[in-house]
């Protein structure tokens, strides 16, 4: 085939599931409007409720937003694919969805980071949390993390619309994303490759050692405490926070930051799901029921 610039691609994921293709839909559908209302109701009773415009609930409801936003660039794309078992995605939305995808994926990463800042001044330094974490502090943290986010995802997206393919190209995945693209290009892939272990590794890596060393940092300082409730206290504020990193981060890591071989499209299409469609589900689920003050606000 000739190797011209594509106009459009076609992704087909779930071919091999067809007679699925209604209970799939149904389920995934079912994911998705359980993550709308879960986030929806998180932004609402933030902003309702004044006992919760704390920083720690600021920085919660734009990592609300950022995981809403999220879900949406790839679910309804997914949904699509597994109702007609194939979809066609012109090449310019392809791209975009490549964008916003790493923009807000990213966005949610370094405010997760921000969020452990925030824990650890809480509780390591409770007599500056005031001084240091204020709205203007938020405002501030929440801008560069989607600045930082919306750069990382431009630079990405730039690069792979230079990238040659055939002329009726065929992506095995329910949405565009980078590593799909580079196995099925015609071009050179290793400076994309390259770019995603070492940029790639500032962007992803980097705030998710900040917010392990902030947790060890507060680790400790949990244990200096003498009284056991206050002990519990202090680590049931750190525990939401701290799996819903986990449950990010570890999906998101084993899917781009391993060779290239290491990893099916089979099995790489399921760590995709996991941090794409059940993580961003349970996030705020697992906020509210671990949360006192956030049950008390919905009570109210």
């Amino acid at each position: 085939m000739n190797i011209t610039p594509p106009t459009e691609f076609l992704l087909y994921s779930f071919s091999d599931a067809s007679s699925l293709r209604i209970p799939l839909f149904v389920f995934f559908l079912l994911i998705y409007l359980i993550t709308f209302f879960g986030n929806l109701m998180m932004l609402s009773v933030i902003v309702l409720n004044p006992n919760l415009h704390s920083p720690m609930y600021q920085l919660l409801w734009s990592f609300s937003l950022m995981d809403f936003s999220f879900s949406s660039t790839t679910v309804p794309s997914m949904l699509s694919t597994v109702l007609s078992q194939e979809t066609i995605i012109s090449f310019q939305s392809c791209i975009a969805q490549i964008f916003f995808f790493h923009a807000f994926g990213n966005s949610e990463n370094l405010l997760l980071s921000a969020m452990s800042y925030d824990r650890y001044v809480a509780i390591c330094q409770p007599l500056r949390y005031s001084t240091i974490m204020n709205s203007n502090m938020c405002v501030t943290l929440c801008s560069a993390c989607c600045a930082c986010a919306s750069l990382h995802a431009l630079l990405h997206a730039l690069l792979t619309s230079l990238l040659d393919f055939h002329q009726h190209a065929h992506i095995p995945h329910f949405f565009c994303d980078i590593p799909p693209l580079l196995e099925i290009s015609s071009s050179n892939t290793t400076f994309n490759h390259l770019l995603i272990f070492t940029e790639g590794s500032l962007v992803a890596l980097v705030p998710s050692s900040l917010t392990i060393l902030s947790y060890v940092r507060i680790t400790i300082s949990i244990l200096r405490i003498h009284s056991s409730s206050g002990r519990q206290k202090a680590f049931s504020t750190c525990a939401s926070h701290l799996m819903v990193f986990f449950l990010f981060s570890a999906s998101a890591v084993s899917m781009y930051f391993r060779p290239s071989s290491a990893l099916s499209p089979h099995l790489g299409k399921y760590v995709t799901l996991m941090y794409t469609a059940l993580t961003p589900m349970c996030n705020p689920y697992i906020y509210c029921l671990r949360n006192r003050e956030v049950k008390t606000a919905l009570k109210k």
